[in-house]
């Protein structure tokens, strides 16, 4: 993991930084303002190191595990199990499914630690673990050595995977909660106000989630380097996200974060390489509150807010339509004007230097 972090760069570059404002304001003369399109726009030409930002194979990788912590009873209310979810996605049965198809999203998922086992089919990637973690109110959820072992599995991925652009998220029962006390730990946030889902959750229930996830807390006080913090309450979902984008930055890959235990991921991964963070963008599935919180841990806001209920990555193939537009600012050329140049030409190697090189590789 320290390799990986000596490959990722932060994304600050003034000069290309300047003139990606220099060209949209240029447009706003004849096109008008496009508000926050245009910051996003100049994220995107920052992450690929270009002023023309263009995706290709773009992906949608959904990691689904089970979570010992369930057994406490704090996920009573969950109508499906996670290799039912993980099912219903791959069959098409899920809205996330015919987003992802239409928008042009190769759609996998990632077994990371079902309970059950899965039969092999296509687009379902077996990468278990463990069938599931454990308990992590009276043990680690997993040993330091299985979330090393998630953790690589996930750069795996994210070294196999296609494309300039991906997509995460993570399900299972049990999956909010567990990354919750992740967040919690990492940055020394309540963790009531990561679990609470909104001012109608019932009060009784927010009590004995609070009991189970206090106990996880005390059970594991002194826990505190990252990738230990993840052993003792994380899942392996979260653990192989973690993996997939460390990887994915030091390609210069944008990274869309779909949900809590993306978000716990990222905080995870930004432990390990603070430069993670400037390779990604938010989006959410969902209303719930405690996700509020963790968007706010990383100063962010979601790309869009529908207002949604469904399950976490929805949000995020709603949501590429809207990179792909803020790219189409800086890369669609409207007609007559100059294509221009791909970087700004203090950043671009000299002629001499080129020509220099050509008769060294000719010679």
């Amino acid at each position: 993991m320290s390799a990986q972090h000596s490959l990722i760069t932060p994304t600050s570059n003034e000069l290309l930084e300047q003139a990606l404002r220099d060209k949209l304001q240029r447009r706003a003369g004849t096109a008008g303002m496009l508000g926050e399109l245009e910051p996003l726009a100049i994220r995107l030409g920052l992450i690929q190191n270009t002023l023309k930002p263009r995706f290709h194979a773009p992906q949608l990788v959904i990691f689904a595990a089970d979570h010992g912590l369930v057994v406490d009873g704090i996920a009573a209310g969950q109508r499906r199990s996670t290799a039912q979810l993980a099912l219903s996605l791959l069959a098409g049965q899920q809205p996330v499914s015919v987003f992802a198809r239409i928008q042009g999203l190769a759609m996998t998922v990632v077994d990371a630690g079902i309970a059950e086992t899965m039969a092999q089919q296509p687009h379902l990637l077996a990468r278990k673990i463990a069938h599931g973690t454990r308990n992590a109110r009276v043990n680690a959820a997993m040993t330091v050595d299985q979330a090393q072992a998630a953790i690589r599995a996930g750069m795996e991925i994210g070294d196999a995977i296609e494309g300039n652009l991906v997509a995460c998220a993570g399900i299972g029962v049990g999956a909010h909660e567990s990354a919750a006390l992740v967040l919690s730990r990492l940055t020394q946030s309540p963790v009531r106000e990561l679990v609470i889902s909104g001012p109608d959750m019932k009060q009784d229930a927010l009590a004995h989630l609070q009991v189970v996830m206090q106990g996880a807390q005390g059970r594991h006080r002194d826990v505190t380097d990252p990738v230990e913090v993840l052993a003792a309450f994380g899942g392996f979902e979260v653990a192989m996200m973690v993996g997939l984008m460390l990887v994915a930055a030091s390609k210069r890959k944008l990274i869309m974060a779909d949900g809590m235990p993306a978000c716990a991921a990222l905080m995870v991964a930004s432990h390990i390489a603070p430069a993670v963070t400037d390779y990604c963008v938010f989006c959410r599935s969902h209303g719930h509150h405690g996700l509020d919180q963790a968007l706010a841990l990383f100063h962010a806001s979601a790309l869009l807010e529908l207002g949604m209920q469904s399950i976490d990555g929805t949000g995020a193939s709603l949501a590429f339509p809207l990179v792909r537009s803020a790219a189409a600012l800086l890369t669609e050329v409207a007609e007559g004007e100059d294509a221009g140049p791909t970087l700004p030409s203090d950043l671009e190697p000299a002629q001499d230097d080129a020509d220099e090189g050509d008769a060294r590789s000719s010679a």
